[in-house]
């Protein structure tokens, strides 16, 4: 319907999804991290290995793989609790993720879990990252969501109650770990706070260039703003540090771009 002063669409159903997870996650306990990483030298060599051969190495899969390298060193970042007070700590990191995909002439988003990536190389994350681009309409997590958000609020609020008493249910339906992006759409540096049901999650903000020291020389280097949230009731704050740090040596030092390059 519209009218000279207004227009008036449909609420999107898959919107519905997100209320049901604000509701959830009012019942977390969250802190924030807001830290900067250099990605000068990875995003450079992702820039020279497409110069010279025309592939485009995802980011998105860079962080991917960094971040299952971190959570694989310490997992208890991922660790979700079940009933009478125990924690279940999972061996392989599935990260869910969501990537901005075409349908019918419209963008939208797009859900999709990437299991065991703490076991996996860079190109096999890569490789996934653009089947799924490319063949979004048969992902599993989507098909689900499509029926899912037809379902009338108090059974879905049900369905999710159950689901997040059980740790085994969880990793299958939703993943150990989320990682969602927000600088993909804008320019400049920034953060972005999200409002996470995963015990563990990852928001990469913009990227932003600023002048740093380097060797007692000044060069303008490339800082990606990244939010790591983390449910305080399950995590510390000094095994969050370590997480921090080691994700940020992994990302800073460009881990396992090179391997990629050379297998190219």
């Amino acid at each position: 319907m519209k009218n000279e002063n207004y227009q008036v669409i449909p609420f999107p159903k898959i919107r519905r999804l997100m209320a049901d997870g604000g509701r959830l996650a009012k019942q977390k306990h969250l802190i924030h991290g807001l830290v900067e990483m250099d990605v000068s030298d990875a995003r450079r060599l992702i820039r020279e290995h497409k110069a010279k051969t025309g592939e485009a190495l995802s980011f998105t899969a860079f962080i991917t793989f960094c971040l299952g390298q971190a959570v694989d060193a310490n997992k208890p970042m991922q660790a979700y609790r079940a009933w009478r007070e125990k924690l279940v700590i999972f061996h392989d990191v599935d990260v869910n993720t969501m990537f901005e995909v075409e349908v019918d002439g419209r963008k939208i988003i797009r859900p999709h879990i990437l299991r065991a990536v703490n076991t996996r190389t860079l190109r096999e994350i890569h490789e996934e990252i653009r089947s799924f681009q490319s063949e979004h309409e048969n992902g599993r997590e989507a098909n689900f969501i499509g029926w899912f958000v037809l379902l009338p609020a108090f059974i879905r609020r049900l369905f999710l109650g159950a689901l997040f008493k059980n740790p085994h249910w969880l990793k299958e339906m939703n993943g150990t770990v989320s990682l969602t992006s927000v600088g993909m759409f804008g320019n400049g540096g920034g953060w972005g706070i999200p409002v996470p049901i995963h015990t563990l999650q990852i928001t990469l903000g913009g990227i932003a260039e600023k002048p740093a020291l380097i060797n007692g020389q000044l060069e303008n280097r490339e800082y990606l703003c990244v939010t790591i949230s983390l449910d305080h009731d399950i995590v510390d704050g000094a095994p969050a540090a370590r997480f921090i740090q080691r994700l940020k040596e992994l990302v800073e030092s460009g881990h396992k771009i090179s391997d990629f390059i050379e297998k190219a």
